[in-house]
């Protein structure tokens, strides 16, 4: 699923595709809000993205993605 996150005072924004269910997400963000304390995210690659929860303007937990679509060759 794709994850975009926010950050303030930051132009651009990070966008990491995450195997993380958006429960698992959005259970991460609400702790890192309320402690003020890093976000920590794995992506599909196994990077790590980290943000400061106290510097998060928004985050957006989309769908997982399906398959690509398309006629297979006979």
């Amino acid at each position: 699923m794709e994850i975009r996150i926010g950050v303030q005072h930051v132009g651009r924004e990070v966008v990491l595709e995450s195997e993380q269910t958006a429960e698992e997400v959005r259970a991460l963000v609400d702790a890192a809000l309320a402690a003020g304390s890093l976000l920590s995210l794995t992506d599909v690659k196994g990077r790590q993205v980290v943000v400061p929860g106290s510097n998060i303007g928004f985050v957006e937990i989309g769908a997982k993605k399906s398959g690509p679509l398309g006629f297979a060759a006979s």
